[in-house]
């Protein structure tokens, strides 16, 4: 079955593309991931999920060389932009309220599920993740949900994050797991 990616996430990275020009592009991607760079890409619509996780990988490389901790730092500031697209998102002063309200939206960003959460209460999360990707794209992800979701916790008001993947599919671990825990604002 294939598997689609929103066109609000896939532009993201169409965007990275066309502004960095001077990389071997071609290189990492395939003839048929061509013509998404020239074309206009509607926000509503759906993309093959194989041209997102090229593209993520070439990006990856080309634009972060291989940094995770850029990923991780990206992943945080996108929580910025997906709370600016969708108001009420942030719940001020509750990160669990918020969290619990991501994941309605995060449904709507892929046709298939990529979020399942393990545990949730007022200070910690725990979230299984996973994509369907190879390794390096699956590790990629990972990291940019592990900023996603620290950055959403802080923009709820969560203070001392900590957040960590306690499991790693990549490194052999049965599934990829974050655990998020946060202590509440001074009522």
């Amino acid at each position: 079955m294939a598997r689609h990616v929103k066109g609000v996430l896939f532009v993201t990275y169409v965007r990275m593309v066309r502004g960095t020009k001077d990389r071997p592009w071609s290189a990492h991607l395939l003839p048929e991931d061509q013509p998404y760079l020239r074309q206009r890409i509607d926000e509503s619509a759906w993309y093959p999920m194989e041209t997102f996780e090229r593209l993520g990988l070439a990006i990856l490389k080309l634009v972060a060389n291989g940094n995770l901790t850029l990923v991780r730092s990206w992943g945080r500031l996108s929580a910025v932009d997906v709370s600016s697209s969708f108001e009420g998102l942030i719940v001020p002063g509750d990160p669990r309220e918020t969290l619990m309200r991501i994941q309605v939206v995060r449904r709507t960003f892929f046709d298939f599920e990529t979020i399942t959460v393990l545990e949730l209460d007022d200070t910690a999360a725990m979230l299984e993740m996973g994509y369907g990707m190879s390794p390096a794209a699956e590790e990629a992800a990972a990291m940019q949900a592990l900023g996603f979701f620290e950055g959403l916790v802080e923009l709820s008001d969560g203070r001392a994050t900590e957040a960590a993947l306690v499991e790693r599919a990549w490194a052999g671990d049965p599934r990829t797991v974050l655990r998020l825990a946060w202590d509440l604002p001074p009522a």
